[in-house]
């Protein structure tokens, strides 16, 4: 994987993650972790994937032709 894709993916995780966090303490826990923390992170990275699966799924069809001219 491309860096510029993993960007990508940790953003869009970064932004699904945070709105799943309700304090500041989701987010740093102690020093041990949060295993809600943990798993919010990995199911969000799984999701941020997917939905670059789902782009890359649409960038690779053919443009239609919505002009009505052809």
């Amino acid at each position: 994987m491309d860096e510029g894709r993993k960007r990508v993916i940790g953003i869009m995780a970064a932004i699904l993650t945070s709105m799943h966090m309700d304090r500041a303490d989701d987010l740093f826990g102690g020093p041990q972790g949060s295993p809600r923390t943990d798993k919010l992170i990995a199911a969000s990275v799984q999701w941020a994937e997917l939905i670059m699966q789902k782009i890359d799924a649409v960038g690779s069809k053919p443009p239609s032709n919505t002009n009505g001219l052809g």
